[in-house]
């Protein structure tokens, strides 16, 4: 492939001026999921579902079916449209407040159970859209409109950030987990490696699959975008470390009992 056609724009990505932070994250991660979709010729199989947060302005970007569930719900809404249409590819797109707070239990038992979408988890360790307030997975220490002096466990409601992906790593019906970021090109590569992987287990049947993406918040965090990269880096990373999480995608299936 040329470096022409790779700065070509993808057929499934929309053109129309973001709505995204200087520095956001999710347009990045748009572009990933979008070259992959045309990549395997699913544009007009491909359902992605984004709730409340920064992921409600998703289906402004992408030239594909979307369904808008409400907030948390994103996994319940995904179960039953792969259900009904599983010939098709059906992303589950969610922020860490979407995921590992308001929308916990639909995610965990989706998982348990198999279900075979895959989620894009991505995690800015903040509450983006609604002014900035601690989430699941802001890290300890971490300053938020609702943690002013940065959050403390021993503080009463605080507790420790969330780690989804090993959370449910131990669940039977997980079968690729794994947490990239897009802070340089070179995670930005492997993230999606990471990605087309589980997009195309899904395609083969297997069950649930999620990639977690760290994505920096530079105006929640109060940093300029570049300063925000290097936080992620250097503070995020060492507490969700990256890599493939659960990979069970090789494993034969057990022969039936003679």
């Amino acid at each position: 492939m040329s470096e022409t056609k790779k700065r070509e724009r993808p057929v499934s990505l929309v053109n129309v001026p973001t709505k995204y932070c200087a520095g956001c994250g999710h347009g990045v991660i748009h572009r990933i999921i979008a070259e992959l979709v045309d990549e395997m010729g699913l544009r007009e199989k491909t359902v992605i579902t984004n709730p409340v947060g920064c992921a409600i302005w998703a289906d402004l970007y992408f030239d594909t079916d979307t369904v808008q569930p409400a907030h948390g719900r994103t996994p319940a809404a995904s179960t039953g449209i792969k259900r009904v249409l599983p010939d098709h590819l059906v992303i589950c797109y969610q922020g860490d407040g979407d995921m590992a707070a308001i929308g916990t239990a639909e995610m965990i038992h989706a998982a348990n159970r198999g279900e075979k979408f895959t989620t894009i988890f991505v995690n800015n360790a903040i509450y983006g859209m609604t002014g900035g307030q601690m989430a699941p997975t802001t890290l300890v220490g971490q300053k938020a409109s609702t943690a002013p002096e940065g959050r403390d466990p021993d503080a009463a409601g605080m507790g420790y950030p969330v780690k989804v992906g090993e959370m449910i790593a131990g669940l039977g019906g997980t079968r690729y987990l794994a947490r990239g970021a897009v802070d340089t090109p070179g995670n930005i590569r492997k993230t999606r490696k990471y990605i087309k992987k589980a997009l195309e287990a899904q395609m083969r049947g297997i069950g649930f699959t999620m990639v977690e993406i760290l994505s920096p918040c530079p105006t929640n965090w109060g940093m300029e975008p570049v300063a925000a990269a290097e936080w992620l880096a250097q503070e995020m990373i060492p507490i969700f470390p990256l890599g493939e999480l659960k990979d069970t995608l090789e494993i034969p299936p057990l022969e039936a009992a003679s």
